[in-house]
């Protein structure tokens, strides 16, 4: 497959809002010494901040700013004539508020945007909820290349956060019935802004929360599609047999959960509970992915399905970077068998 060329390179990560050391600033140096003045800078001027997306969705404005200062710089060291179009563009965001809050812009291959409202801060409210992280993406890419596992299916996701993975399967990969879940109430109501901010419509007779109201604002949707969405308060420590009875998975995924050694045995719990529970008592497929920061806690995870019979197997890595992760060598996805 051909790189993409270098204006495209700029918008994916810019859009994403990666952090700036990943964007390809050497091969940006060399062709503006090569061709100073060329049309390049301006022409990832509006790939990038000037984006009809971005524009309506901004990134945090540091990050604008500090883009754009590093553009301005490597265009400043070739001695070409100032491009007044960049400190106009820099002039404007310097006047910006800086707000808690940003958007993160996500293309998929199919030409659509997943577009997230997220905290500029990684914890924020008490939880560490309000952000994407890195395995998101990572099951996020797995799903698009083995979209058969999801289509048509009623799918679980454990620990939503603020929807990135879910968001793109529902976009991408045609599931019949899709239940996001969280437990703490400002992810819950971010969640369901994200799900409706992408145009999705969450019927409130499909939508329940377990143990409390329905929480999260209505928002107009651009663009109903066929699965049905569904948004449930689940709290692991304390959900009962009988609340799980009804969400009938037959797949359940997760991404970056285990993270606590605290939480694993009440995963575990309910992940049991989960494959007994069913109708039909085919168990469900279940894909658990995460970043190994502590090993110990990967391998208790690990040494805790063996001690209760679920089989587990590290699923391949998929073959494509979608979403220009910064590199993980240490994300893995499990597959268990419960």
């Amino acid at each position: 497959m051909a790189e993409p060329e270098l204006g495209i390179r700029f918008q994916r990560r810019f859009l994403a809002a990666r952090q700036l050391r990943s964007f390809p600033w050497t091969e940006l140096e060399q062709n503006l010494r090569n061709s100073p003045d060329s049309p390049l800078l301006v022409d990832i001027l509006h790939k990038t901040i000037l984006h009809p997306v971005c524009v309506k969705y901004p990134p945090s404005t540091k990050y604008r700013r500090c883009f754009l200062t590093e553009l301005i710089k490597k265009h400043e060291s070739t001695a070409a004539e100032p491009l007044d179009e960049l400190y106009d563009t820099l002039a404007d965001i310097l006047n910006e508020e800086e707000s808690t809050h940003c958007y993160k812009n996500y293309l998929l291959p199919t030409g659509e945007c997943v577009t997230l409202s997220e905290s500029v801060a990684i914890i924020s409210g008490g939880t560490t909820g309000l952000v994407t992280w890195d395995a998101a993406l990572h099951l996020a890419e797995w799903a698009i290349e083995n979209s058969a596992v999801f289509s048509n299916r009623t799918v679980l996701e454990l620990g939503s956060g603020i929807g990135f993975t879910g968001i793109t399967i529902c976009k991408t990969c045609n599931p019949k019935t899709y239940i996001f879940s969280d437990y703490h109430p400002c992810v819950l109501k971010q969640l369901t802004e994200n799900i409706c901010l992408n145009g999705f419509v969450l019927e409130p007779e499909t939508t329940r929360h377990i143990q409390t109201e329905s929480q999260g604002q209505e928002a107009e949707a651009t663009n109903y599609q066929n699965p049905k969405l569904i948004v449930a308060e689940l709290d692991w420590g304390s959900v009962t047999e009988k609340q799980l009875l009804d969400l009938q998975p037959d797949v359940i995924i997760a991404a970056d959960v285990v993270y606590d050694p605290e939480i694993i045995l009440d995963l575990i719990g309910m992940l049991q509970t989960l494959s007994t529970s069913r109708a039909d008592r085919k168990p469900p497929r279940v894909y658990i992915a995460f970043t190994i920061r502590n090993p110990d806690t990967y391998h208790l995870f690990q040494a805790e399905l063996d001690k209760v019979g679920i089989r587990w197997q590290i699923v391949p890595a998929h073959s494509t970077s979608i979403f220009l992760c910064d590199v993980q060598p240490n994300i893995t996805i499990l597959q268990l068998f419960t």
